[in-house]
């Protein structure tokens, strides 16, 4: 095959599961006086088989820990805990050097699969990742006449091309985000972190990590080794019990980050709690890493003021100016996460404008009649609730057209169209409000521009699914 962009990504469709599995496999070995020994695994732990795969690309454990990695869990403020991580190392980086090179491994991507794998706050290029995509790929294939060996699956490929990237590509820091959990985790081959940290724990990936939030605690809790540092922002009380039993077993002590530290003033990007707790933990992964990585080094008040000052995160507290129009996005897709995106968003707007909503929600696991519920007390509360609502698909374009590395995982089967009960829904919630819907997210942008064009300008929050935010950024800032 041609190694090319389009056949690179062609490939790796290939390695998506069909369905999460439903049968329970093995239950996670545990001390029943950590968690309920309740929870079962279901299908193969992720883990299995990457320390082969690296060792199949010719990548050694000490290969791994010379990228000097920051490892990073949780349930929510996972990626913004590490764009702010990658923030204030890079202030740090450009006042005295170092780290010369900081990788980045988030997932999901919005707009392209290589927002995956950035080094120096940018995706790596097409070419490179076609390149290190294929000596990854060819290198894992079995010689001519030997048996198939298990392949890694879509999430183990990609953690494996990371590696592979920041190692060619000699980063002096990598922060690894988990993908689900901790424990089992494809991520959790590093053996020898320099830091390692737990953002908001709460109720989600049940079927994999549950049932109950203690169990997700240990699973999260996993990614804690010998030596390294482990942090963690407040936890309820049972949580903490958990992770400081975990920390002890993997022989180390954990830190809780009190949510009280001293921060810059910057209402775009530290206007709600969650995001100033998220900074907050990122600043101490930053200083502990320092100091285990380049003793003598430290964050300054410079540091962090450009460290906040250039936080960036696509699609989660992002706000697009273009005249008198603005857009706020977020992919929020859960109760706790649109409480946060309503208080956000109201603290960030003005009574002269009006406002518009922009909603799009489907998911076989979430409910999305109680999310619609919930936005919309969540911004009258808030004192914001929007004049205008227009409900919308997962469908990007009016032509149909899809680009090559859309990414985002396509449903198992296809969605209801949900945007009738989701208008009758609102209209009786707020019967002053104009609701409306649109087949897609170009046609949704459209309304709410024409909108904004009788009105004198507009300040617009699209919200609901990542899947909703990935489009319509891919519109407005192509």
């Amino acid at each position: 095959m041609k190694r090319t962009y389009e056949n690179a990504l062609k490939l790796l469709q290939t390695r998506r599961r069909t369905a999460r599995p439903k049968g329970a496999a093995a239950p996670p070995p545990r001390d029943a006086a950590s968690t309920p020994a309740t929870n079962t695994l279901k299908g193969v732990p992720s883990l299995v088989g990457m320390k082969e795969w690296l060792q199949t690309l010719g990548h050694s454990d000490r290969d791994i820990n010379r990228l000097n990695i920051v490892h990073i869990a949780g349930t929510k403020g996972k990626g913004s805990t590490c764009a702010f991580t990658r923030s204030f190392l890079h202030a740090h980086s450009r006042r005295t050097g170092f780290p010369s090179r900081i990788g980045l491994y988030t997932s999901p991507d919005l707009r392209c699969i290589r927002e995956r794998i950035q080094i120096d706050n940018q995706p790596i290029p097409e070419e490179l990742f076609t390149q290190y995509f294929f000596e990854v790929w060819e290198r894992l294939q079995p010689p001519d006449g030997a048996s198939q060996p298990r392949q890694p699956r879509y999430l183990q490929f990609l953690a494996l091309l990371a590696f592979h990237t920041f190692i060619r590509e000699n980063v002096e820091a990598a922060i690894f985000e988990t993908h689900h959990g901790g424990e089992f985790d494809a991520t959790n081959v590093i053996s020898r972190p320099v830091v390692t940290a737990i953002t908001s724990l709460g109720m989600d990936h049940l079927d994999q990590l549950g049932p109950t939030v203690q169990d997700i605690a240990w699973h999260k809790s996993g990614i804690f080794k010998p030596g390294a540092l482990a942090l963690s922002v407040p936890q309820e009380a049972g949580l903490v019990e958990v992770m400081d039993k975990r920390a002890e077993e993997k022989g180390t002590k954990l830190r809780i980050v009190p949510p009280n530290g001293s921060l810059p003033k910057n209402n775009r990007v530290l206007s709600i709690p969650v995001q100033r707790l998220n900074c907050l933990l990122a600043l101490e992964i930053g200083r502990g890493f320092l100091q285990q990585i380049a003793p003598g080094h430290e964050i300054t008040a410079e540091d962090i003021a450009h460290g906040v000052d250039n936080f960036s995160w696509a699609g989660r507290f992002e706000v697009l100016v273009d005249g008198d129009s603005q857009w706020f996005l977020d992919g929020a897709h859960n109760t706790l996460s649109l409480e946060q995106v309503a208080e956000w968003y109201a603290k960030n707007v003005t009574a002269q404008r009006c406002r518009v909503l922009i909603f799009s929600h489907f998911n076989e696991d979430r409910d999305g009649v109680a999310l619609v519920k919930n936005i919309a007390q969540a911004l009258t509360k808030h004192n914001a609730r929007p004049e205008y609502v227009i409900f919308t698909t997962y469908d990007e374009r009016e032509d149909g057209s899809t680009r090559i590395d859309k990414n985002l995982k396509e449903p198992e089967t296809p969605f209801p169209d949900y945007r009738t009960i989701y208008s009758s829904l609102w209209n009786e919630i707020d019967p002053q409000a104009a609701v409306s819907s649109e087949s897609t997210i170009e046609g949704a942008i459209k309304a709410a521009l024409e909108i904004g064009h009788r009105n004198g300008g507009m300040q617009v929050l699209v919200t609901g699914s990542l899947h909703l935010v990935g489009g319509a950024l891919n519109i407005l800032r192509p």
